[in-house]
């Protein structure tokens, strides 16, 4: 089972790409007991922003083709405006309808205040059922001030997510 990692924040090498290399790794544990799912492929979008908009551009061309070959995405966005970033939205809109049809998506936002915590539900989870991804969790949202305990907000989340992420074996 391949696991990737997909941050959609502006800022290269953020929280947001910390959060989802870090959820990624966990759920890779969790699925193959190991964390050999994982490779550590982290795609971070702010290294692509001007491919993004350039349709056919060779490097978008690849990251469409890395999200094609794996099975379970971790797609990770910083709260904007109470919802995902417009980077994060520039890629999915790229994708071809169904993109993601038989994948496992996992929704994880970050943000500032725990007001916004129903973004990850309300705006990404439906964002990515809609290119045809399952859902089979929970999202998970992180606040900022929780970023020096992440390893254990996660594993907390994990186990509060394990019926879900079962399902996914």
């Amino acid at each position: 089972m391949k696991i990737i990692a997909l941050a959609g924040n502006p800022k290269a090498k953020s929280k947001t790409y910390t959060i989802a290399e870090e959820v990624a790794r966990q759920v890779s544990c969790f699925l193959e007991k190991d964390e050999t799912a994982f490779d550590g492929t982290v795609i971070d979008l702010a290294d692509y922003t001007a491919a993004l908009v350039q349709w056919g551009h060779p490097d978008l061309q690849q990251l469409l083709e890395t999200i094609a070959s794996s099975d379970v995405i971790i797609v990770a966005s910083p709260t904007y405006k109470a919802t995902y970033t417009g980077l994060l939205k520039l890629f999915i809109d790229s994708l071809p309808p169904n993109a993601l049809d038989g994948k496992f998506a996992v929704p994880v936002m970050v943000g500032g205040a725990p007001n916004h915590s129903l973004a990850v539900d309300a705006y990404l989870r439906p964002l990515l059922i809609e290119v045809g991804a399952t859902c089979p969790t929970k999202g998970l949202y992180v606040l900022d001030s929780q970023m020096e305990q992440l390893p254990e907000v996660i594993a907390k989340w994990m186990k509060e997510s394990k019926f879900g992420l079962s399902r996914m074996v």
